[in-house]
């Protein structure tokens, strides 16, 4: 009896028909087999020989029954190639949406982070009151370092470029300047050499340096001695000691080199000058949440203990991976929904397809069911034909999203610790493999179910069915799904696209249009004292404005839009604070002319000029909403205020200029004269930034060989490592919401096609269906004009449902994607995406609604 029941078990394995068909004598052969072996080595030899017949028995007639399935589908997909063609193309440009889309959200949000025990690494920064991010003063963070627990080990740093000399032409180089302890956090063992040791921090040590693996690459050859090399950074010597993995990006992927970070006594003395990010890795019983109450507790008490500097000032502690895609997160999940509302589209497109082609080939099925065909094989071979589309259009659509990949790079932050997204890998192509039999499965499944449910008496009648009627329901079902997935794209492409218009709107503050911006860094070793720095910008300045074409010409410390920090404390006084925290401002050193050569307007007052020294009095020129901001019923000028360590006076109000890029508010701004910058002091702000505005006639660019010669006549060791116009600058602002809108926009317009397609198929076959009931209308008299109406309604009627159901739900995507929208309200558009889905969908049901005017009666009528 067991054995009877392990064996029905096991020809499960084979086919339904053939185990009705033999499944009895088989039975009967092992039970005779059973009964003629004695003892146990012969019945386990029996069952033996069974379970391997049996596997490769099956394994055989499952091949054989999948290779005619096989067969029958090309040579069923040959007859109807316009119908494989759409088929395959829909299947494509679901598969290639998703799977380009995942290639960049699998990086983003699911990959470990490529160092060892990434869970456990966060980011700590200030918080405060209008900044939850805010850089570390070295103070503080030395007070945090000592008094938290929660911490196995903390490491600070901080950007610092320098340039390279002696290697060839003075290369400016991005740096960073780190503790001993970074890379043991991170886990990574350098590709050659070693990474710092605590004894490279001693006061007095060699000046040492790590190369990133491009560096190594680009600039020494990969030469494989550089360890050890003693190169020229700014004004000071430095060793190689090391070279880091190609794989390896810290803390973002244009870092190149890393040096050394010394702390002195006079770094602790100011709690207000916040340059340093801090990495820490928590013990392994310890979480997020757990190190937040910690910090928490710390910060009360310094808070305590320093009651002016660390007003209102808390810790923000966030997981390392969730810091580097913050800013990307709401866009990606955006994205995710977006292909995947175009995966719904396509798949409810193969489903109406097929389910028309199902219905269109029932006298086909019936004559096979009424020759004895089974309902099981015929779902079977519809559902293999359902699979080889999916297959074929999943091939295809794997080739779109390797096409796809490179723009949706630009979507990846580059604070991700990563190489550039450029190609699909192994991982990826195994989701779209397994994205596209589920696909397969998807739409196939119920136009087999139904196109097998077979009614032999439609071998007797000319059975005709229209688009209504049950069958016929479910496809118009699967028509307004599609157009409310198409409606909800539209509105968030709209809305995205208001979002940038909105954006691009904004006037910046200065006139962008033939200004060159060059960026020319002076390295302090060599330039700590203010009057040489003076010197070399006098020199520089008179030259280019005489050059030819060239306007006018000053020097800033940082370019708006570029350089969006440079935020200090100010106070003013009799001014009474109304949030009870600091007031701050954004502040740049500038010499005379800067205003004029930005095209800013001077409101009242005086440019900064040369007069300006540190022997005479501090000045600062303000902004126009500082002015208001603390002098709102006085004249500002003659005012004084507190700010980088002085009282100054303002002897100018300009226009404000949009510091932190078009789409965020700026804090009001402050302009200090460059000749009063402190020697050896505030060397963060010393003007770095060239502008020269051109004449109209003439290309900015072509400038840069004139103005390269005048900077190395000046100092041949000098590097140029940017030269760039402000309109490009002021265009990279609005980059990712081009790319953002080119995206989306690109998943509606796929929609709105894929539905145009599923509205044109699906009243076509019913203008099909219904030949013979058309053909009696007109014979019978009707106008063209009422069969135009009939079926143009039943189009009009689709197009209603799934708007209002995409308007719904496109309001509810908007509000969840607020974020991305830039003060446009999510209802701004739904009107206006309501009536470009219905305008699109009657478009799709147009040629239907002519074809039906054009029914021959006589032909129509006939008896099929």
């Amino acid at each position: 009896m067991v054995a009877t029941h392990l064996y029905a078990i096991l020809l499960r394995l084979y086919p339904a028909a053939f185990r009705d068909e033999y499944g009895e004598e088989m039975h009967l052969v092992l039970r005779d087999r059973l009964s003629a072996s004695s003892g146990l080595v012969a019945l386990l030899v029996v069952w033996f020989d069974v379970i391997t017949d049996t596997v490769q028995n099956a394994f055989r007639i499952h091949w054989d029954l999948l290779r005619q399935d096989m067969r029958y589908t090309m040579r069923t997909l040959a007859r109807s190639p316009g119908f494989a063609l759409t088929a395959v193309t829909v299947t494509a440009l679901g598969i290639g949406a998703n799977t380009a889309v995942f290639s960049i959200a699998d990086h983003v949000f699911l990959r470990p982070l490529p160092f060892a025990d990434g869970e456990r690494l966060v980011k700590l920064w200030e918080n405060v009151p209008r900044y939850t991010r805010l850089e570390l003063s070295p103070a503080n963070y030395r007070d945090w370092r000592s008094a938290s627990t929660s911490f196995e080990s903390m490491a600070a740093f901080h950007m610092q470029s320098v340039n390279l000399i002696g290697e060839g032409d003075p290369l400016r180089l991005n740096g960073w300047a780190v503790e001993a302890e970074l890379f043991p956090i991170l886990g990574v063992e350098p590709f050659l050499g070693r990474h710092f040791t605590t004894e490279d921090a001693d006061e007095g040590a060699p000046e040492t340096v790590v190369l990133s693996y491009g560096l190594w690459q680009g600039g020494f050859g990969g030469a494989r001695d550089v360890v050890g090399r003693t190169i020229r950074l700014d004004d000071s010597m430095h060793t190689i000691i090391g070279v880091m993995p190609p794989d390896f990006f810290f803390p973002n992927r244009g870092g190149e080199l890393w040096s050394i970070r010394r702390f002195v006594e006079d770094d602790f003395q100011d709690r207000d000058n916040n340059y340093l990010q801090a990495l820490a890795k928590l013990r392994p019983d310890v979480t997020v949440d757990e190190a937040r109450v910690e910090m928490d507790v710390i910060t009360e008490r310094l808070e305590r203990d320093y009651p002016e500097e660390n007003a209102e000032t808390r810790a923000t502690v966030v997981a390392l991976r969730d810091e580097v895609t913050y800013r990307s997160r709401m866009l990606l999940i955006a994205l995710v929904g977006a292909s995947f509302c175009v995966l719904l589209i396509a798949c409810t497109n193969l489903a109406n397809l097929l389910l028309t082609r199902a219905i269109a080939r029932r006298r086909e099925l019936t004559v096979r069911t009424a020759l004895g065909g089974g309902r099981k094989r015929l779902v079977r071979q519809l559902l293999t034909e359902s699979l080889v589309l999916a297959a074929t259009g999943g091939l295809l659509g794997i080739g779109l999203a390797s096409a796809a990949v490179p723009l949706l790079s630009r979507l990846v932050p580059t604070r991700l610790p990563i190489g550039e997204v450029t190609a699909l890998d192994l991982r990826v192509i195994a989701f779209a493999l397994v994205l596209t039999a589920v696909t397969g499965l998807a739409f196939g499944v119920l136009p087999a179910m139904r196109g097998c449910h077979i009614d032999l008496g439609g071998l007797k009648e000319g059975a005709r069915s229209g688009i209504g009627g049950r069958r016929g329901g479910l496809r118009a079902a699967l028509v307004v799904a599609q157009v409310t997935a198409s409606i909800v794209l539209l509105i968030a492409s709209g809305l995205l696209v208001r979002a940038l218009w909105q954006i691009q709107a904004v006037h910046p503050g200065f006139s962008a249009e033939g200004v060159l911006a060059v960026h020319t860094p002076l390295p302090m070793s060599k330039y700590a004292v203010t009057t040489r720095r003076a010197e070399f910008y006098d020199r520089v300045l008179t030259e280019v404005r005489a050059t030819g074409g060239v306007l006018d010409a000053a020097y800033v410390s940082f370019l708006p839009m570029v350089m969006r920090g440079g935020i200090w404390p100010i106070t003013v006084a009799g001014h009474q604070e109304t949030s009870g925290t600091p007031e701050t401002a954004s502040l740049r050193f500038v010499t005379p002319r800067f205003f004029s050569t930005m095209d800013i307007p001077m409101w009242s007052g005086r440019d900064v000029g040369e007069g300006d020294t540190g022997e005479a009095p501090y000045v600062a020129v303000v902004s126009e909403s500082f002015a208001e901001r603390y002098w709102p019923e006085q004249d500002p000028l003659g005012q004084s205020f507190h700010v980088a360590f002085r009282d100054r006076l303002v002897v100018g109000v300009v226009a404000d200029i949009r510091v932190r890029g078009l789409e965020g508010a700026s804090e009001p701004q402050v302009y200090l004269p460059y000749r009063q910058v402190p020697d050896g002091g505030l060397v963060f702000y010393a003007p770095k930034e060239l502008v020269v505005r051109v004449d109209p006639e003439r290309d900015p660019r072509s400038l840069g060989p004139e103005i390269r010669g005048i900077l190395r006549a000046e100092d041949a060791e000098l590097p140029i490592a940017e030269m760039r116009t402000l309109d490009e600058i002021v265009r990279e602002e609005t980059a990712p919401r081009s790319t953002q809108i080119a995206v989306v926009g690109l998943f509606a317009g796929l929609s709105l096609l894929l539905s145009g397609i599923g509205i044109y198929g699906l009243l076509s076959f019913g203008v099909a269906q219904r030949r013979s009931e058309l053909g009696v209308r007109i014979a019978l008299g009707a106008r063209t004009s009422n069969i135009l109406a009939m079926v143009l309604r039943e189009g009009a009627i689709l197009a209603l449902l799934g708007s209002v159901f995409g308007a719904v739900l496109g309001y509810g995507a908007g509000r969840a994607m607020e974020a991305l929208l830039a003060g446009v309200r999510p209802g701004d558009l739904g009107t206006y995406t309501t009536a470009a889905g219905v305008f699109m969908t009657l478009a799709g049901s147009l040629l239907p609604a002519l074809r039906a005017t054009r029914v021959d009666p006589i032909q129509a009528t006939r008896v099929e």
